[in-house]
């Protein structure tokens, strides 16, 4: 089950602030220092620090920027189907708290 703790209030895969057909990167002024659980996640920023409890998490928060959409990202981690809404909660969370952010899509000239 994939969890992110340190996101402070209870955020779904529905609020309208994170949709994961956007395209999203982990902050930049957010570290990532792996960890045999996952990760700590570190924010310069808000001095918040967060845990990725699977590595597997971990993949997708590290590739998010390599990918078109969240969805994307979670296939390329090998997330199981079943797995997704535990991971989308995961990620909304770290939307909220700004761990994740939305980017702009490149466009074709």
């Amino acid at each position: 089950m994939a969890a992110a703790s340190g996101a402070g209030s209870e955020v779904t895969a529905s609020d309208p602030a994170f949709d994961p057909g956007r395209p999203y990167r982990r902050s930049p002024s957010v570290a990532v220092r792996p960890e045999p659980f996952g990760a700590l996640l570190y924010h310069f920023g808000t001095r918040r620090l967060s845990f990725l409890k699977t590595p597997q998490l971990v993949a997708v928060v590290q590739g998010l920027e390599e990918h078109p959409d969240v969805h994307s990202a979670l296939l390329a981690a090998g997330v199981e189907d079943a797995e997704r809404p535990a991971y989308l909660r995961a990620l909304a969370g770290l939307a909220a708290n700004g761990t994740i952010s939305e980017r702009r899509q490149e466009t074709s000239p």
